[in-house]
């Protein structure tokens, strides 16, 4: 009896939990250290025999790969055909580093980071970008510079993208905190948790948001509930004058910014989208 309890356990755990049989997770280095992130696959798909789509899915501030809707968007996109990768951003969740040293710019750079890793995987396919709150300026920032060096996505998705985090910097309030923004402090509390870093407060008031993610002329697909009480509406607004006729907006009656009350929706929208995108 003692040969068979492995193969044994290895069957029960195939049956009572198959999604772990779809996922990889590892780690990769970023310029901030190991970047944790895990790849979801279609069911079936042999990695060894042929291609599918990817999608690079980019989490919020104070936020992380295993929360809501990155888990929920990567299964969808799997049930579809397509594979996706999601990540931590330094300092947030499995990855190194530490909230407080966090950047927009070091962010992009984890983004790269991991764009550079998904070109070496020889079962990918064309490569999109989807983006929550600040993971949406990423996201965006992130296209446009690909773009601008000739690697652009095939596609890219912004939920809720949380551009006011300049407007908010620029304020000197950032969530409940409040500071100076011409001389910011060491680093602020958001709700007495989180700490964001001097660094963090100079360089977004600086940067060029929507003139960086015009530079991709791809197909965007901007979804903004319309009781979004963190990130206001007028983000994807701006978000979709600056990529005229190549975005379109789509306003999900009842939702939240935390993607609670129609995440079904969001992730049908985003599926349908990227179907489309990849010619599937």
């Amino acid at each position: 009896m003692r040969h068979f309890v492995t193969p044994i356990l290895v069957v029960v755990l195939w049956l009572a939990f198959p999604a772990l049989c779809q996922a990889q997770e590892a780690v990769i280095r970023g310029p901030e250290g190991r970047i944790a992130y895990k790849i979801t696959l279609p069911e079936g798909f042999d990695t060894t025999k042929g291609q599918c789509p990817m999608v690079i899915l980019m989490h919020g501030i104070f936020s992380s790969k295993d929360y809501a809707p990155m888990p929920q968007i990567a299964k969808g996109l799997a049930k579809a055909g397509i594979a996706s990768i999601r990540f931590d951003f330094d300092g947030h969740g499995r990855s190194e580093g530490r909230k407080q040293d966090m950047t927009i710019e070091k962010e992009l750079s984890d983004a790269r980071a991991v764009w550079d890793y998904v070109q070496k995987l020889p079962y990918v396919g064309e490569v999109g970008l989807l983006g929550h709150s600040q993971g949406g300026v990423i996201a965006s920032m992130t296209a446009g510079r690909l773009a601008d060096g000739g690697k652009a996505p095939a596609a890219v998705v912004l939920i809720a993208p949380g551009s006011v985090i300049k407007e908010a910097c620029q304020g000197g309030r950032f969530f409940n905190a409040q500071f100076d923004p011409k001389d910011p402090p060491e680093y602020i509390r958001c709700w007495g948790i989180y700490k964001l870093g001097r660094e963090y407060l100079v360089t977004t008031q600086q940067l060029d948001i929507y003139g960086t993610a015009a530079t991709y002329r791809g197909p965007v697909l901007l979804l903004h509930g319309d009781r979004d009480g963190i990130v206001p509406m007028w983000c994807s607004e701006r978000y979709l004058q600056a990529y005229g006729d190549n975005a379109t907006l789509q306003v999900v009656e009842g939702e939240n910014h935390t993607i609670t009350r129609r995440r079904k929706q969001v992730v049908a929208y985003t599926v349908e989208f990227f179907k489309k995108s990849f010619g599937l």
